[in-house]
């Protein structure tokens, strides 16, 4: 079904302001200065032109200024865009005027971004910017101001409910997005949402025993080495065994060219792992299809697709709150447990390949161990 658009002026009657329906000439165009009240034709040379359409049930209006020509052309342009999505309709990039238009702009950044990055960054993007469409009724890009980025925070978290950390994610693309056009400075850095950031959850040695009684022995392996790694889980998902160096007793993160896969920020690197998980890797290596290079894959040698699945169905099998179980927990307590233990915060960053020293400072959390609860009796006994 085709989107309308209309226009209308807002005009001075004897009842006050009004937006009132312009009268149009036999092509289509409007009329300049002719306003319909109460049916009646009637000229007023005062006032803008706006137009209207709507968005969810809810009308939307926009500004276009004082010129009828113009009120036309972009009347016929906000429609096409609307119509874009649902009947395929060209959107010519500029207008008449040689103004790119918001929308044409958001498509074409998004069209580059899928080639040249990640789906999961793909899909980010694609959603703060349909938001951000969704909130900014400007129709080009030229016209985008400050206001437009603070009532776009304001959408997101009373509009669409995000939360804080949501907010200012979806406030970073954005800024991207514009960067990205030439655009700068609209916004001073008072102007960005703000959120609280919560320290990193780890899971307690109690809870993770209790979770490994649970888990078979295939289960038992998957998560000890989510554990003993520190890697994410598309990290996980496409280590090969190539990856795996048993006399060493390391596990490398690499580009997987063979499968469209780059770690994050392209960055590589080597992570010592245990000689528990050295020998259970063995193991399993021992019985594994040698024809496959990955070393946890399902069948048809593909990446494993449900970790959290599995990790959430151990947990309620343990009788353990499920909720409390995320693979990401898994790398912190690694980061944790590893500057408890004593390792530098330079080799922990080298190890879950942070770009930035900030990132891994996050885990350097007090421990809770029971030696430094028995310094704390021993200094107030």
């Amino acid at each position: 079904m085709n989107r309308e658009v209309n226009v209308t002026k807002r005009v001075q009657t004897s009842k006050g302001p009004r937006y009132c329906p312009v009268v149009l000439s036999a092509n289509g165009r409007v009329k300049p200065d002719v306003v319909l009240i109460d049916g009646n034709p009637e000229r007023h040379p005062e006032g803008a032109y706006y137009l209207e359409w709507r968005e969810g049930g809810k009308r939307v209006r926009l500004s276009v200024g004082k010129d009828a020509a113009d009120a036309s052309a972009r009347r016929l342009r906000k429609e096409a865009e609307l119509n874009a999505v649902n009947n395929g309709v060209s959107v010519v990039p500029e207008d008449q005027n040689g103004h790119t238009s918001l929308a044409v702009s958001v498509a074409e950044y998004l069209e580059e971004t899928k080639l040249s990055k990640k789906p999961k960054t793909f899909a980010a993007y694609s959603t703060a910017l349909s938001y951000f469409v969704e909130s900014c009724h400007k129709i080009n890009l030229a016209d985008v101001d400050r206001k437009d980025l603070l009532k776009f925070s304001a959408f997101l978290r009373d509009d669409k409910e995000q939360a804080p950390r949501s907010v200012y994610n979806k406030f970073e693309n954005l800024m991207t997005f514009l960067k990205a056009q030439g655009i700068r400075g609209l916004v001073n850095k008072n102007d960005w949402p703000r959120f609280v950031e919560e320290e990193p959850e780890v899971y307690e040695k109690e809870e993770l025993k209790k979770l490994f009684k649970a888990c078979d022995a295939q289960e038992r392996l998957w998560f000890e080495f989510f554990l003993m790694t520190g890697m994410r889980e598309q990290e996980v998902m496409y280590t090969y065994w190539s990856d795996v160096n048993f006399a060493h007793g390391t596990v490398r993160v690499s580009h997987k060219p063979d499968r469209g896969w780059t770690p994050k920020a392209y960055k590589e690197r080597e992570i010592p792992i245990p000689a528990k998980l050295v020998k259970s890797l063995k193991a399993l290596k021992a019985k594994s299809d040698k024809t496959c290079g990955l070393v946890f894959p399902t069948a048809g040698c593909k990446p494993k697709l449900d970790f959290l699945d599995c990790l959430k169905a151990v947990a309620e099998r343990a009788k353990l709150d499920k909720d409390g179980f995320w693979l990401h927990k898994f790398r912190a307590t690694f980061a944790t447990w590893s500057l408890w233990a004593g390792v530098d915060l330079r080799t922990v960053q080298q190890w879950l390949g942070h770009s930035d020293m900030e990132s891994t400072m996050r885990y350097l959390k007090p421990s809770r161990s029971q030696q430094v609860r028995e310094k704390v009796n021993e200094i107030f006994a």
